[in-house]
């Protein structure tokens, strides 16, 4: 009974070790980020509300927004931040947010300047509505991958953002705007209840 159970602790240990190499490993296989990025990720898109009718089209974008301004953090901290083209980059993450409060980005930045992020990726999404007094509030979670200027995995960190879908008006339709309240969100004692989003 003993010889098995070192045997089996053994094939544990080694399963382990072998698991932890492989994520060590794990390369970015995304492309690279350019100043094509920074002409897509304006964040002047207006969603109809038929785009905006299934909770799936809700985190399709939802993912793509993140994503978006993931990538262009991503180009503004391997920056000098001082340049021209780094003030446009922060012009674009601000476009992301309704209000242009420095605080929205400092979170975001402050974690990928310490980890020294080159490249990120969104994945496992969900969205949900929270009730607070009498507001109901959308939020997403999601999974972040940190990738360095190698495309060596780095880590991964969950994370949670409060976004809204603000009407724009446009002439005989009805049609939103999507804009983070919060990216980075710190979790609430206020929230009463959770619902899944319809």
């Amino acid at each position: 009974m003993k010889k098995q159970n070192k045997f089996y602790w053994w094939i544990l240990s080694l399963s382990m070790i072998i698991s932890g190499l492989i994520s060590c490993n794990k390369k970015y296989e995304g492309e690279e980020n350019s100043l094509e990025t920074i002409r897509n990720a304006n964040n002047r898109i207006t969603y109809s509300k038929s785009k905006l009718d299934s909770l799936q089209a809700i985190n399709l974008i939802t993912s793509q927004k993140i994503q978006d301004l993931l990538d262009l953090s991503t180009l503004y901290t391997s920056g000098n931040k001082d340049t021209e083209i780094d003030s446009v980059i922060y012009t674009q993450m601000q476009a992301h947010f309704p209000n242009k409060d420095s605080n929205n980005l400092k979170p975001l930045l402050k974690e990928m300047d310490s980890l020294k992020v080159r490249f990120a990726k969104v994945n496992n999404l969900t969205t949900s509505k929270s009730v607070i007094a009498n507001d109901t509030l959308d939020f997403a979670n999601f999974d972040v991958e940190y990738y360095d200027k190698k495309r060596t995995y780095i880590t991964t960190v969950n994370r949670k953002a409060q976004y809204m879908l603000k009407a724009s008006p446009v002439k005989f339709q009805k049609e939103f705007k999507f804009y983070f309240n919060n990216f980075y969100k710190k979790e609430s004692d206020s929230t009463k209840t959770t619902k899944p989003a319809n």
